[in-house]
């Protein structure tokens, strides 16, 4: 290739570079021309909605800050930094308000400095409230205060802070949340740093402050405890909760006190009045307790488990039942290990499968009802009935009442209705007992025959009307029935009071009624045929009057006999008189001693036929209940000294010796002393005829208390066994061993004087009769004194003395009726000489 070429290459390609260059320059400069005037139109746009954002944001309450550094500027709402420098309390300078402002805003707490300062050091972004004090804002209310939200945002270098002035008002309640919260009757307060802020009426009402200044002021609150729990809140930024016991009003009320965070700054407390649901708890506590004690003086064993199948109580009577440890039961033994350890201590019923009879007792917890009750028999021969009911709060109630004595009771009881049946059907009575409800409970076989009555008639629980309908073809009287019925159904005590009678049957039977209450409520109705007894009765009455009459007859003409007998006996005593003193005066003529053993004789015989006569008569006098005792205190050793002096005579005959030991001589007795006397005749004239030959008789008187014992014994033939039986009894002839109507006339007379007489005697030992005298307490001297028998007296006959005139006998001589020689006699005997 030529240079020529080369050249001419090299110019055509500068040409043609040249062209692409201008073309691509022409067109560039057009795109730029183009893109110039949109984005020219556009810049137009957007400082038109710039404005229209400038003005917007001039309406409200806000302003922009930028704070890049150390340069605080304000982007735009001048008006509203004035006013939030106005009620920070800042005079705005020449240079502007914005770094003041930020200033005051990290002043007024700790949680809004930090925030401002991690804003501008770290770019956090931060929002927080402000309540600050004004003179005057862009309200037209000119409010005294005001609340400002403080938001901060960074964006690269600069930190953007955004004032608003949330609400103007004179104070946090005039909010209209605040304003619902000042209504509440619950109290609620608000702290900032420990201090209060806002509260509402009842808070204010509670602390007794008249407004929020003089709360604070006056460092008011609720009390100590409550402050603390609300800083606490604050401190930790934690929800914080409590319970109070606090006097409002002059009452005491308890209070749920909660303390919620708002934010870094702000705390919000209230408290919850929860009086009535603490008095309510605390009723339930008292319940509770009353019903667990309740159940622990239960004899019966009960036992509580939980949903979750575990004891949850017990009273003693379960732990003593089955004989477990407190300690054991105190740990709450589940279900299955408390019947395991039963199991263990054989004190469940006897089963084969325990592992299925087990899981059956845990099947309960199911229930929704009562399960019926069952009967347990453990090999301790107890026997338990068990029950089973789901409990209210869960669970299982189980219940073991100790049924054994009551078994053996009902058994018991059992054979006895067993008994009384078949006792009352061997009564002859007709026997019923009717209920308080008026129907028949319990029959004998009588009633059914008494009445007629058959089984068929007789239902099960007959009632009274039904049964005496039965009963009216025998007797026809239904106002009798209506009587009878209203003393079975009447609860009046009165008429239920135990009743008799008699009524007639149409079979011509006599019949009895009584009626008798028994102490269950119940009425025993008894009948009996009294025909028999009745006709029996009335011969027996007529026997009784034949009785009297002949009694009567017979005490008549005894008295008339022994009238008729005494007449020709006193001539006869008369006549011997006379004949002995006749005798008497010719001593010498042996004829006339032979007539004076007659005399003697005829005297002594009837002398024993006026005694008979007059034990007769006394006799009869008893049995007609016309004899009466004289009592009177008088000299017991006179009264003996004259039973012995009238058988003095005796004594010298047999050789008998006498002896008198007990009371002295001025010993007194309360008694009839005629009567005492005449009981000492016979029982000496008693022993005098069966002492033996220079035999001894004795009287021996004692004191036994307020008791005066006489006896009279003698030495010699005895009385035999077969007679002692009836010694006492009258009308027992001497032929047959008896003594004849002395000794019963003894007894007699000493039962008259309220006391009685005994015998001990040995057939050939002699015999004691022992007179007992009672209520002699008053009377006697407990001295004793032994009187014995002079030798003289016993082995000779006492020598005569002349006899001495009547007029010198003693005063004691002539009450007894003896003679000056045998009263002597007996002074001498007795030692009274």
């Amino acid at each position: 290739m030529t240079v020529a070429t080369i050249a001419f290459a090299a110019a055509a390609g500068a040409t043609a570079l040249a062209f692409s260059t201008t073309v691509l320059a022409w067109r560039m400069r057009a795109r730029l021309t183009g893109l110039s005037e949109g984005f020219r139109s556009r810049l137009d746009v957007q400082h038109t909605v710039l404005g229209e954002l400038d003005a917007a944001t001039s309406a409200f309450d806000e302003a922009f800050l930028a704070i890049e550094g150390d340069t605080v500027r304000l982007v735009w709402g001048e008006e509203t930094l004035t006013t939030v420098a106005g009620a920070l309390r800042i005079a705005v300078p020449d240079s502007g308000a914005a770094p003041l402002v930020i200033e005051a805003l990290a002043a007024t707490s700790k949680e809004a400095a930090d925030a401002l300062k991690a804003l501008i050091a770290e770019g956090k972004s931060c929002r927080f409230e402000v309540f600050a004090e004004a003179s005057g804002g862009l309200v037209s209310a000119q409010p005294k205060g005001m609340t400002l939200v403080v938001e901060g945002r960074s964006s690269g270098a600069t930190a953007w802070v955004r004032l608003a002035i949330a609400s103007a008002r004179t104070s946090l309640s005039s909010g209209p949340f605040a304003q619902m919260a000042n209504r509440l009757p619950t109290p609620c307060w608000v702290v900032r740093d420990g201090q209060l802020v806002w509260a509402n009426h009842a808070w204010l009402s509670a602390v007794e402050a008249q407004s929020l200044e003089q709360a604070r002021a006056d460092h008011l609150g609720l009390d100590r405890s409550t402050d603390a729990l609300v800083t606490e809140a604050g401190e930790q930024n934690i929800r914080r909760e409590g319970f109070r016991w606090l006097t409002i009003e002059g009452q005491r009320r308890a209070f749920q006190i909660i303390a919620e965070p708002l934010s870094d700054t702000y705390v919000c407390a209230y408290a919850i009045d929860v009086t009535e649901a603490e008095e309510s708890r605390e009723a339930l506590k008292r319940h509770a307790k009353a019903h667990d004690e309740t159940l622990d003086r239960l004899e019966d064993a009960v036992a509580i488990f939980g949903p979750e199948k575990r004891l949850t109580f017990h009273n003693s009577a379960f732990e003593t039942l089955w004989d477990l440890e407190p300690a054991w039961l105190a740990e709450r033994p589940t279900h299955g290990e408390l019947l395991e350890r039963l199991r263990q201590k054989r004190k469940l019923p006897e089963t084969s499968d325990f592992t299925q009879w087990k899981a059956q007792e845990l099947e309960f917890y199911g229930l929704t009802e009562a399960a019926p009750d069952e009967m347990w028999s453990l090999p301790n021969g107890r026997s338990l009935r068990v029950v089973r009911q789901p409990h209210p709060l869960g669970g299982l109630l189980l219940l073991f009442s100790d049924k054994t004595g009551e078994l053996k009771l009902k058994a018991q009881f059992n054979s006895l209705i067993q008994v009384q049946r078949a006792t009352l059907d061997q009564l002859n009575d007709a026997v019923s007992v009717f209920g308080s409800d008026g129907r028949l409970r319990l029959r004998n076989a009588a009633f059914d025959k008494f009445w007629a009555l058959s089984a068929e008639d007789m239902v099960a629980n007959i009632d009274f009307a039904q049964m005496a309908e039965l009963c009216i073809p025998l007797v026809h009287d239904r106002g009798f029935w209506s009587e009878l019925k209203a003393r079975v159904t009447d609860t009046d005590p009165v008429a239920r009071a135990p009743q008799t009678g008699e009524v007639k049957t149409s079979d011509g039977r006599l019949a009895q009624w009584r009626t008798q209450p028994l102490p269950d409520g119940a009425t025993l109705v008894a009948f009996s045929d009294i025909t028999t007894r009745r006709a029996l009765e009335q011969a027996i009455e007529q026997r009784d009057l034949a009785l009297t009459e002949s009694v009567r007859l017979k005490r008549d003409f005894v008295a008339n006999v022994s009238y008729e007998l005494r007449t020709p006996l006193t001539t006869i005593v008369g006549y011997a008189d006379l004949l002995q003193r006749q005798a008497n005066a010719a001593e010498a003529d042996p004829i006339e001693a032979r007539n004076r053993n007659y005399l003697n004789a005829i005297q002594a015989a009837a002398s024993v036929l006026a005694r008979s006569i007059d034990d007769v008569l006394d006799m009869a006098q008893i049995d007609a209940g016309e004899m009466s005792m004289s009592l009177s205190e008088f000299n017991l050793s006179r009264t003996v000294a004259a039973a012995l002096g009238r058988q003095a005579d005796t004594l010298s005959a047999k050789g008998i010796r006498f002896d008198y030991t007990g009371l002295d001589t001025t010993a007194l007795v309360r008694a009839d002393q005629a009567r005492l006397g005449q009981v000492l005749d016979h029982l000496l004239d008693y022993a005098l005829r069966n002492a033996a030959q220079e035999g001894q008789v004795a009287i021996r008187s004692r004191k036994d208390g307020d008791t005066l014992t006489l006896e009279i014994g003698y030495t010699g033939r005895g009385i035999p066994y077969h007679t002692q039986a009836h010694i006492f009894d009258r009308f027992v002839g001497r032929e047959r061993g008896g003594p004849g109507l002395g000794l019963a006339l003894v007894k007699a007379l000493v039962e008259l004087h309220e006391g009685w007489i005994t015998l001990e005697s040995e057939p050939s030992s002699g015999a004691t009769f022992a007179i007992h005298l009672p209520r002699q307490s008053g009377v006697g001297h407990e001295d004793p004194v032994k009187a014995p028998l002079p030798e003289e007296v016993t082995t000779e006959a006492p020598q005569e003395e002349p006899e001495a005139p009547v007029a010198d006998l003693p005063p004691e001589a002539k009450a007894l009726g003896l003679t000056a020689e045998t009263f002597a006699q007996a002074k001498k005997i007795l030692g009274m000489a």
